[in-house]
């Protein structure tokens, strides 16, 4: 394991790899049947995507920060927002085509439905030199899986190969080859998560089976807080600060990037 932030200045800043999305935000009074057409009460786009709040969120907890994703030709919104927050974008892809989209309906109690098209974020299959050169020379990876898995493997590997921090937010969950896990430092999931990746449907069981394949593993648990493990161990549980509650979106995301903006500043 190599703890960011002991070579200097240039290794304390972290590298997200991850995707940028458009929002479509729909509020309506409940969420629709099968069927059923509903007047939307209002209607707002926002910049998103895993990658660019991650990113925005670390850049905002004080790291030099860059993203490396694709967005298409309507991506303005994206580098607009990347460039208030101070993320550096010389790593992000033009490509042809749009951007990554979610389409979301939110009603009058919050509940939300999503959908996502990948758009330009399915493009980044590879690493081209300078996206290798960036991953090496900052002190973490910070990656989730909204992007190609092989992408994801790929980077995971040249962290480690450079001795910078990888850490994975599983989100959204999926199986995990074994080679990704052996090549993550920090694994980063919610209870859900947690339960899927490890196939077992007991928070408990599948945290200690997931904890003994990563070096530590930090389990979300919402208005409860977390849980880190370390070498298969419990070591802590961390309370939730009480703070009255806004907006639960993109929690984990600002979790996240502040997680890897405090590692990238030499914190254990």
């Amino acid at each position: 394991m190599t703890t960011a932030g002991n070579d200097g200045d240039k290794r304390s800043g972290v590298t997200v790899v991850g995707s940028a999305n458009i929002d479509a935000v729909f509020t309506v009074e409940c969420i629709p049947l099968p069927g059923e057409t509903l007047i939307a009460e209002s209607t707002a786009r926002f910049p998103g995507g895993k990658g660019l709040n991650q990113a925005v969120a670390a850049a905002r907890a004080g790291a030099p920060t860059s993203l490396l994703g694709a967005i298409g030709a309507d991506g303005d919104l994206l580098i607009e927002a990347m460039t208030e927050a101070g993320v550096r974008g010389e790593l992000i892809r033009r490509v042809q085509g749009p951007s990554g989209q979610a389409f979301i309906v939110v009603d009058a109690s919050g509940e939300n439905t999503i959908i996502v098209s990948s758009g330009a974020n399915a493009t980044v299959t590879d690493l081209r030199r300078n996206e290798i050169a960036a991953i090496s020379s900052n002190g973490v990876l910070l990656m989730q899986l909204e992007l190609p898995l092989g992408l994801i493997a790929l980077a995971a590997a040249q962290a480690r190969s450079a001795g910078t921090t990888v850490i994975l937010n599983a989100a959204p969950a999926r199986p995990l080859p074994g080679s990704l896990l052996a090549d993550t430092d920090i694994l980063v999931v919610n209870e859900h998560e947690a339960c899927l990746i490890a196939d077992r449907p007991d928070l408990t069981t599948a945290s200690a089976l997931l904890a003994g394949l990563v070096d530590r593993l930090i389990v979300t648990l919402g208005e409860n807080g977390s849980v880190v493990y370390l070498a298969g161990e419990e070591l802590a549980r961390v309370p939730a600060r009480r703070v009255p509650v806004v907006d639960t979106t993109g929690a984990g995301d600002v979790f996240c990037g502040a997680l890897a903006s405090a590692i990238a500043g030499g914190d254990d």
